[in-house]
């Protein structure tokens, strides 16, 4: 291949990735805070994973070691986003799970790591959580790999903490 057509082809991938991530900026969700208003309600690595799009350290979550029945919500909005009972061990360091709860969640695709991968997002809040993998138990077949910061855990009996507003 020559020179300036592995150029062309970069610069089509990268116009490409730019106009989804514009387009995903673009989506508009039922709960909007400034940057300041969010940094003063979540810890700066929650911050980073939800709003700037992180990834936390595989292995250093709390809550994968978690197997209390209870509620999983969105640690940025307090929206319920995960039921307990859904709920496994995936071996990869992060909570996961195979289903969220019912309008939970969007999804968009991420190119950051040059190939498509499916993000997964706080339906309220637009809050980044993590990817979704097609290769979780039945009966979906599915894995949500969680950022663990990007949660808070209610066990079961304890009552749910407001939406924030």
């Amino acid at each position: 291949m020559h020179r300036r057509n592995l150029f062309r082809h970069l610069a089509g991938w990268m116009a490409a990735i730019t106009s989804v991530r514009t387009a995903q900026a673009a989506t508009a969700f039922p709960l909007k805070k400034t940057e300041a208003e969010w940094r003063k309600l979540v810890s700066p690595n929650a911050y980073a994973v939800l709003f700037e799009h992180g990834t936390e350290r595989a292995g250093t979550s709390p809550l994968n070691a978690e197997k209390r029945p209870g509620t999983y919500v969105c640690a940025a909005c307090h929206l319920p986003v995960f039921d307990a009972a859904h709920k496994y061990e995936s071996g990869t360091g992060w909570p996961s799970f195979w289903q969220h709860l019912p309008g939970a969640m969007g999804t968009s695709t991420d190119f950051k790591l040059i190939y498509p991968r499916t993000e997964y997002h706080c339906a309220r809040c637009g809050g980044h959580h993590g990817h979704v993998f097609d290769d979780g138990p039945k009966p979906t077949g599915k894995r949500y790999c969680n950022n663990g910061v990007a949660l808070a855990f209610v066990p079961q009996g304890q009552p749910l903490p407001a939406l924030r507003t």
